[in-house]
């Protein structure tokens, strides 16, 4: 177990670790036990009724927070022409085909997320292993293959987060800033939290949202009574 110092341990002491509280209160529980000198992510860790190791129970998909996470992403989208201006025109960071391909190559990763037109994707494949690594490959589940890319583009500077499943059952997303607004959290917690019973798979049996917990990057958890979210 990581130990923590005699701050973390203080101000561990506001959340009782065997309570189950409601969304808000435990947001603002985490908003005020925060401790580091920057603006900390606020996070959401929910382990799920599902087994991961069966492909028909796998949990994945986006989501558009309503008041974004409070991080811009820089955006790459791959494509050529007409839909190259869309891209452009939309608020794409940086866009191109083959010359941004090449600078991948060469060891270029000044950006957040890749969106492609399934046109370029025989070309953006040849960066499976450099870019399925970072977790940045484009893919038609996360929305970021299709040619509507300037809807694409909108969406992930307005806050559009992915979130999948991990091979302990869990799911791991953020939802704001320690900066933010309870209120406001808690609105992006709630979009998170409908996505996810959205994505209920049809195999999964028992209870679905097992545990729930919000937290800081680096201040404590507090746990989230579920019961009223499944």
């Amino acid at each position: 177990m990581a130990k923590h110092g005699k701050k973390y341990l203080e101000v561990a002491k506001q959340i009782d670790a065997e309570t189950f509280y409601e969304p808000l209160e435990a947001i603002e529980l985490v908003k005020k036990t925060a401790r580091a000198k920057f603006d900390e992510t606020v996070e959401v860790a929910v382990r799920l009724g599902v087994d991961p190791r069966k492909q028909d129970q796998a949990v994945r998909g986006v989501v558009v927070l309503p008041h974004g996470t409070g991080k811009t992403k820089r955006v790459l989208v791959f494509a050529k022409g007409d839909k190259a201006k869309e891209a452009e025109a939309a608020g794409a960071d940086f866009v191109g085909d083959q010359d941004m391909i090449n600078k991948i190559q060469q060891g270029w990763f000044d950006f957040d997320v890749c969106v492609a037109t399934p046109d370029m994707m025989s070309e953006v494949g040849k960066l499976g292993r450099i870019l399925g690594g970072k977790g940045l490959m484009p893919n038609p589940k996360a929305g970021t293959v299709t040619f509507d890319v300037a809807k694409a583009v909108q969406e992930i500077k307005a806050g559009k987060i992915e979130y999948r499943l991990d091979k302990a059952g869990q799911i791991h997303a953020p939802i704001g800033k320690v900066s933010f607004d309870a209120e406001k959290l808690a609105e992006n917690f709630k979009a998170l939290i409908d996505a996810l019973n959205r994505a209920k798979p049809a195999a999964s049996k028992g209870v679905y949202l097992k545990n729930i917990a919000v937290s800081s990057t680096m201040g404590p958890s507090a746990r989230v009574n579920a019961t009223a979210l499944r």
